[in-house]
């Protein structure tokens, strides 16, 4: 899907690029904050160019935690470590529960991107781990 064809899709909007986080992407992202401090449960849309995927990466809680991917536009791609990929459309939601490593990002030929979910929990943090490598990445 091209840039142009995204836009059109990508009813949350692209928001800035995701410059504090950068370190833990291969390719550019974008953040688009839908709630703020009002909320307890933080909600973003996050954006993936073409190529563009996470790190490896954990959510870890004692209870509760995780996150939860709502597919909005263009197509991607989600994996736990040790199984097969996802294909990402609109309209598909992975649960993803804590303490599990994964990654999720842009298929190579389009824009990508879902709005992130952080599930609350008990003693939540986030462990970034190391990158999807290019052969990894490039056998989907």
């Amino acid at each position: 899907m091209n840039k142009e064809e995204f836009d059109k899709e990508n009813v949350f909007g692209l928001g800035s690029p995701n410059d504090a986080f950068a370190k833990y992407f291969t390719g550019k992202s974008y953040l688009n904050p839908l709630t703020g401090k009002e909320s307890d449960v933080f909600l973003a849309n996050v954006t993936f160019e073409p190529g563009c995927r996470n790190n490896w990466h954990i959510h870890h809680a004692t209870k509760g935690g995780g996150q939860i991917l709502i597919c909005t536009a263009g197509s991607g791609w989600y994996q736990e470590e040790n199984k097969e990929a996802i294909s990402l459309t609109p309209g598909k939601v992975v649960v993803i529960p804590a303490n599990v490593k994964h990654w999720h990002g842009a298929k190579k030929d389009s824009w990508f991107s879902h709005i992130a979910v952080e599930v609350p929990g008990e003693n939540a943090s986030n462990e970034w781990l190391e990158p999807v490598t290019d052969l990894e990445y490039n056998k989907l």
